[in-house]
């Protein structure tokens, strides 16, 4: 992408995103003192529009409008696990969401990990909770970079023009720390809407380039058929082998759960207003698994095109797609898009791990009488050190170590499931079996996952049969395994357990308190 109406095109799209998140300081509510809550949570304020729009701007990264149609462009047919794990998140997230923001909203919780600690009064595997969240978010948010360096590489800056690609990577990011620093989730909440306009349009847009080219859909796959053994690997076709459905079953699944205890996705979850918002906020979420099923076909329509990226799967294939059919501002604007589709997620990544650090470290071992107004000025500076450390990680590690990393994320992230999802409708596990299957599954999982060279699917003997399954389930399946092994042992020692301060709030229907002044954006 060359020309220069590309160029402003590109540039108007990412500068529209920079005027909605400084414009974001008209919407702080003037007459509260400074709390955690206010910068993280937005005052837990957000209607049904803004949380449809902020949840499923965080859940739906850039990167994942990259690397899923970088998959179907290698290995075809395996990249479409990501539709129906999208699928299964939105009844998860009916189920759990609002029954989890209930108990949140009534305990003054600000993250999961509050709520971890209130329900089984244990500081350490709140601890746990926390300090996995922290550790799975920060090679996500480095991903965001990557799928911002992707962009950029399609629009002309090669590997020659490297350290200028770096240069503006990091200038779009500096804005948005900024704004973030600034006025917390209320900077990527109005950001999510150009987002969502840029996304649907753009995936709409480019959908009907493919077809005007090809003719019908039937042509796009039989020409992808035809030369998807060309750019793949040896495996790579439409259709699933039958060796390749369980780890698709399994991956699907697995990343559901996942999805969901990710500390951004709840961050975001935590904003709305009432369990009601997010119930409707959930039904209208397949609208975005609808635009990530798109990207994944332009993949497809990538291979079918004769695009040559770099690599059997390379982040650039839609890019250079676009590239090729469309028109040069519609390429700024696609471009465009896919940056600013980077800059919601991270953003609310950066917040969701400085208010996990500040509430369930800072304040919980080192500064516990810490004022309100500390919290914030902490929290402002922690997450400033998440996006400087991302951008010093993508730049010191590359791609590859980000990409590794952040399959381990999923992988750990999955490892708190019990304690949170199970502990929202029964405290039968013990704390300490809890714990002790959180380690086990961290453990097994992270062996696993690099010993198969950082492949999230693994190899399991099943009576005398190996299938290969999702390591992140398998390890899911130990960790739930030795806490209920755990808490009959414990339970028949004797060993007790933890205060629990959330029954009261889960017998009681809490309503969202009256806001004052400005209520959401």
């Amino acid at each position: 992408m060359t020309e220069g109406a590309a160029v402003a095109a590109f540039l108007a799209v990412v500068g529209a995103a920079s005027l909605l998140a400084a414009r974001a300081r008209r919407l702080n509510t003037r007459d509260r003192l400074p709390a955690l809550e206010g910068w993280a949570l937005a005052d837990r304020s957000l209607g049904t529009g803004w949380t449809w729009l902020l949840l499923g701007g965080t859940m739906f990264t850039a990167y994942t409008f990259t690397a899923v149609p970088a998959l179907a462009y290698g290995n075809g047919a395996p990249a479409f696990f990501a539709v129906p794990y999208t699928v299964i998140v939105c009844p998860l997230a009916f189920v759990l969401l609002p029954r989890l923001w209930s108990v949140a909203r009534a305990g003054g919780h600000i993250t999961v990990a509050d709520f971890v600690r209130a329900r089984y009064g244990s500081p350490p595997l709140a601890l746990a909770v926390a300090l996995t969240g922290i550790l799975a978010t920060m090679p996500y948010l480095a991903l965001q970079l990557l799928g911002i360096r992707a962009v950029l590489a399609a629009s002309g800056l090669d590997a020659s023009q490297a350290l200028l690609g770096d240069l503006a990577m990091a200038v779009l990011f500096a804005g948005l720390a900024v704004a973030t620093y600034r006025h917390g989730l209320r900077a990527p909440a109005l950001i999510s809407a150009l987002k969502a306009v840029a996304v649907f349009g753009s995936a709409l847009a480019v959908g009907l380039l493919v077809l005007d080219r090809f003719g019908d859909p039937g042509a796009v796959f039989a020409a992808a058929a035809a030369r998807l053994g060309d750019r793949g690997g040896p495996q790579a076709s439409l259709l699933l082998a039958d060796d390749q459905r369980l780890a698709f079953a399994t991956l699907a699944l697995g990343s559901a759960l996942a999805l969901l205890m990710y500390p951004h996705v709840l961050t975001a979850a935590f904003a709305a207003r009432g369990p009601a918002t997010l119930r409707r906020v959930c039904v209208g979420l397949p609208a975005w698994t609808a635009v990530l099923a798109l990207f994944g076909l332009l993949g497809i329509a990538a291979v079918a095109a004769g695009v040559r990226a770099p690599g059997p799967g390379s982040e650039s294939a839609v890019p250079m797609l676009v590239d090729r059919l469309a028109p040069a501002p519609l390429t700024g604007l696609v471009l465009g898009a896919i940056t600013v589709g980077a800059l919601v997620p991270a953003a609310v990544m950066s917040v969701a791990a400085a208010t996990s650090f500040v509430r369930n470290v800072y304040v919980e071992y080192v500064h516990p009488t810490a004022t309100p107004k500390r919290q914030v000025r902490i929290a402002r500076a922690v997450s400033l050190t998440a996006k400087a450390g991302a951008i010093a990680f993508v730049l010191g590690l590359r791609d590859q170590a980000a990409i590794n990393l952040q399959l381990l994320g999923g992988v750990w992230i999955l490892q708190i499931f019990p304690a949170v999802a199970i502990g929202l409708y029964t405290r039968r596990l013990h704390h300490r079996a809890l714990l002790a299957g959180w380690a086990a599954g961290m453990l097994l999982g992270t062996v696993m996952v690099v010993r198969r060279g950082f492949s999230p699917v693994v190899p399991l003997g099943f009576g005398g049969h190996t299938a290969e399954i999702y390591a992140g389930l398998a390890a899911l399946l130990l960790n739930a395994g030795v806490a209920v092994a755990g808490t009959a042992l414990l339970r028949r020692r004797g060993v007790p357990t933890g205060p629990d301060t959330t029954s009261l709030a889960r017998r009681t229907d809490h309503r969202p308190r009256p806001q004052t002044g400005t209520s959401s954006p």
